[in-house]
């Protein structure tokens, strides 16, 4: 059964970093395409990044281009998303996804997940 943990969310002031930690298990890593998302409550989740399973390309969101950064360490199945220059509107729960679809279609919003952890919460807030 696959299983994903988050962990790295917090409180943050605008303008603050975050780093972002989703352990992954359960699942032949290289196999899926990862993303992290994030959702406020009410909302739909949205997604922010995508890494590739296999070569590790990676695509960004709008919001995210030039602030976030996502990687993956296939040594310890984990995926990170690193945050920079929050502001309010980075407000949210924070949680990965894994699809054995490919990163062109999460993006295109053909596909979202078919696994997902529970997510860390992020508040940025002076």
């Amino acid at each position: 059964e696959a299983d994903l943990v988050e962990s790295g969310g917090g409180l943050v002031q605008p303008g603050g970093s975050l780093r972002l930690s989703c352990v992954t298990t359960g699942f032949v890593f290289r196999d899926y395409a990862k993303s992290w998302f994030r959702q406020v409550p009410g909302g739909k989740p949205e997604l922010v990044a995508c890494i590739a399973g296999r070569d590790h390309s990676t695509y960004y969101k709008s919001f995210a281009k030039g602030r976030f950064t996502i990687s993956a360490d296939d040594t310890k199945n984990m995926v990170i998303l690193q945050m920079s220059a929050l502001n309010a509107d980075d407000t949210a729960n924070y949680f990965c996804g894994a699809t054995s679809y490919t990163c062109v279609g999460v993006m295109a919003g053909l596909v979202q997940y078919e696994y997902r952890g529970k997510g860390t919460q992020v508040t940025v807030s002076s």
